[in-house]
């Protein structure tokens, strides 16, 4: 996390298989590179959950992947930072909301303070 942002919002999401390589190319080169230009947004973060092994107590235990799969997170200012209609504009522009967000589901946004 930046020293300037002290919080993170996350945009979490599912894709349909189909589309995904649409999504992920938008994402990285349109999607992010907007949303970097909204006042209060400091840097971005981009994940995909996988299954792993974890050693508790012991035991080796399978971990599938957690849903939804991507995230993205938002090293924000401040919790306005998403409200705001710089950030409103943003996420409408270029392919996202036509071609991307319809094939996208289980949606979730959280906003995390730094402790």
């Amino acid at each position: 996390m930046s020293k300037s942002a002290n919080y993170q919002f996350i945009a979490a999401m599912d894709v349909d298989p189909a589309h995904e390589d649409l999504f992920n190319e938008v994402y990285d080169t349109e999607h992010v590179p907007m949303l970097l230009k909204v006042p209060g947004v400091v840097g971005v973060t981009r994940f995909k959950t996988e299954s792993f092994q974890v050693s508790i107590g012991g035991e080796v235990k399978d971990v599938e992947a957690a849903t939804p799969r991507y995230i993205a997170v938002y090293d924000v200012e401040s919790p306005d930072v998403v409200a705001s209609d710089a950030w409103a504009a943003a996420v409408e522009e270029g392919r996202w909301p036509e071609q991307v967000r319809p094939h996208t589901s289980n949606r979730r946004h959280e906003m995390r303070k730094k402790i």
